[in-house]
């Protein structure tokens, strides 16, 4: 125990000194330092609002995700329970699958410490897998909402290619070490941002740091719930003797939310301490805005032919950007029309044009811009007033 807690404050001491060291230089946009140094087969640092990826390396290696796999898990818990499939008070009785001394690949990992008998509500099960990284409770939900974890698998791997990820297959539904399973750390980075973005109440249960079950009380493994020095509020460790030692962790800072994670560190100290500096890094030099709103109107464009003159031009999603902090005030938009003439009919959603953002006259992100509304095709009378213009205007070369 000396040696876990004299490790841990090692780890808070270095931060804390990495910390000091990056946010007393003052530092332009074009002089943002390299990401730390980790120590790691693979890792990547995401912006978790916008996808922009900020630091990798080997990102798209298949290696073992361990208890990493519990993140598939929990999301397609999460995604039943939205549906209202199952709900947090159904009650599961426990089976033999899910006891471990009758299960030999449960042995020696991390358990809920179910019994064959026990009736056990969905929302306790589910925060055992979430925070005390259950591995029975993963087969008795499992069992409890698709009849077997074979079909359960199925339904993590649907998934998988729901998400578009590309290396990524699970055999498994707790992440013990199985031929034929694996991940990267992109795809790993993909599903925590699903499981922010889609099921924020079943991820709302990471950032709990505790959990009793039969008077049991376990302590949630990701030692960065508890860092004073940035806020983090989930995701996952996983280890197993295959894997190394993993981590999958996001912390927020005012509108930024960045996901770090890391596969085959070689302990557990290092996967912690080497996620923070990321982590800090990352939320030091770059934020992430939100320019334009969905179905926020940027301009009204003229309409021909149509029951109304003009239509309210925006994009039916909010846009997220990271750029590098202080480089806000230098952002461009930019509108682009396909055609400088608009005639109706036209459909909401329907794509008019592009719009541009740039910093320093060099492009950051494109984005299609829509029409907001749906103009429908005028009377004859307002047409032919309109058809009237159009050919005035074109002799003299004048537009609206």
């Amino acid at each position: 125990m000396t040696n876990i807690r004299t490790g841990f404050f090692i780890m808070i001491f270095t931060s804390v000194l990495f910390l000091l060291f990056i946010t007393s230089i003052n530092i332009s946009a074009e002089e943002i330092p390299l990401s730390p140094k980790i120590n790691a087969k693979a890792w990547i640092l995401m912006d978790s609002s916008s996808g922009e990826i900020l630091s990798e390396f080997n990102a798209d290696k298949r290696l073992n995700p361990a208890s990493l796999t519990k993140m598939m898990t929990s999301y397609v818990i999460g995604q039943k329970i939205k549906s209202g499939s199952i709900k947090y008070e159904d009650i599961v009785e426990i089976g033999k699958d899910a006891w471990s001394p009758s299960n030999h690949i449960l042995q020696g990992s991390s358990l809920m410490f179910l019994k064959p008998g026990d009736k056990v509500s969905v929302y306790d099960l589910n925060k055992g897998i979430v925070i005390q990284s259950g591995n029975d409770a993963c087969i008795a939900l499992a069992d409890y909402i698709e009849g077997s974890q074979e079909t359960f698998v199925d339904l993590m791997n649907y998934y998988v290619k729901k998400l578009g990820l590309k290396n990524t297959h699970f055999m498994t539904v707790h992440g013990l070490d199985a031929k034929g399973q694996y991940s990267t750390a992109r795809d790993m980075a993909l599903i925590a941002q699903a499981l922010i973005h889609d099921v924020p109440k079943e991820y709302a249960l990471n950032k709990e740091k505790e959990f009793t079950f039969n008077k049991i009380r376990q302590i949630n493994r990701n030692k960065l719930l508890w860092s004073h020095i940035i806020k983090v509020d989930g995701v996952k460790t996983g280890h197993t003797l295959g894997a190394g030692n993993n981590l999958v962790a996001s912390a927020v800072d005012k509108n930024t939310r960045l996901i770090s994670v890391i596969l085959g560190a070689p302990n557990d100290n290092i996967r912690f301490r080497d996620s923070e500096r990321l982590l800090i890094w990352g939320l030091n030099f770059f934020e992430t805005i939100t320019p334009v709103k969905s179905n926020m109107a940027l301009v009204q464009q003229k309409v021909w032919f149509g029951n109304k003159n003009k239509v309210d031009v925006g994009i039916n999603k909010d846009i997220a950007i990271t750029v590098a902090k202080n480089e806000k005030k230098d952002i461009k938009m930019n509108l682009n029309f396909n055609s400088r003439i608009l005639e109706a009919p036209i459909t909401k959603n329907q794509i008019i044009g592009t719009i541009d953002f740039k910093i320093n006259d060099k492009l950051i992100k494109h984005y299609p811009l829509m029409a907001l509304d749906d103009i429908k095709k005028g009377n004859f009378f307002s047409r032919l007033i309109d058809f009237i213009i159009m050919k005035i205007t074109s002799w003299f070369n004048i537009w609206f």
